[in-house]
């Protein structure tokens, strides 16, 4: 018997549609935008498998700036399913790999708060208006001083449900600015990190707990600064190197936050 040939237009509607999800991936795109006149570019990673509006996560990076690292996270984001934007803190291309020159980048930022949390804003707004977002669940994650900027993003009352912090610097909020506070925030801290004092660390908890705030304190035995980044090690910085278990398990619990928080 015969078969029947498949006609070649009717073929390639079947493989279209059949091969049309499968070659969907994680997506991403450089977004330029401004605060003043300084010029700034983020990335911005989705899922393009996915319809409809999900939820958006702004990502703040180390102190180095804008780099493969920070985006990686946004890619991670995006695979879970959220709308994942990594802003830019210092300028269109402004990175660095010495630690004199970022440590210098990062004291300019937070010299003057109001203007830090200004350049924040701009990238949470970008993060608002793409149009797979849900403006109504947005959260924050940060990475050192990427930390302490989302810290910064929610003492000002920004509308997030969640903020997660790795190594970060921890500012004391004023009561005035610990009352605006709105997310439920956690934070993920290596026990034996040198460059956050204890006193700052009680400080911040007082902070939070006589404005009695939801917050979550995780402290990593044995781990210093930058226990998340793999290459931490090749910096060459005395008391920064990367831990696997603490990598893992702050990013497993981060996810259960946005679980909680983000529905």
């Amino acid at each position: 018997m015969i078969r029947p040939m498949i006609r070649p237009l009717a073929l390639a509607l079947v493989l279209l549609t059949v091969s049309g999800p499968l070659f969907a991936a994680v997506q991403t795109k450089k977004i330029a935008y401004k605060d003043g006149d300084v010029e700034l570019e983020g990335t911005l990673a989705w899922d393009d498998a996915k319809s409809g509006k999900r939820p958006g996560v702004l990502v703040v990076h180390e102190w180095w700036g804008l780099d493969d690292y920070a985006r990686g996270r946004a890619r991670q984001l995006a695979e879970m399913g959220y709308v994942a934007f990594a802003l830019d803190m210092y300028g269109k291309g402004k990175l660095t790999e010495h630690p004199a020159e970022a440590r210098e980048m990062a004291t300019t930022i937070r010299s003057n708060q109001d203007a830090w949390r200004k350049r924040a804003m701009a990238g949470l707004e970008i993060l608002k208006k793409q149009e797979h977002v849900d403006s109504g669940k947005l959260a924050a994650i940060g990475y050192c001083f990427g930390g302490s900027t989302c810290l910064q993003l929610a003492y000002a009352g920004a509308d997030l449900k969640a903020v997660a912090t790795f190594h970060a610097a921890l500012p004391t909020p004023t009561a005035e600015e610990a009352s605006k506070i709105k997310p439920k925030i956690d934070v993920f801290h290596g026990a034996d990190d040198k460059f956050i004092m204890e006193s700052t660390i009680k400080a911040f908890r007082g902070a939070l707990d006589k404005a009695d705030k939801p917050y979550k304190f995780v402290s990593y035995a044995g781990c210093v600064h930058s226990f998340t980044v793999p290459d931490a090690d090749k910096r060459g910085i005395e008391g920064m190197k990367y831990d696997k278990h603490a990598d893992e398990d702050s990013w497993k619990q981060m996810k259960e936050l946005f679980a909680e928080t983000l529905k």
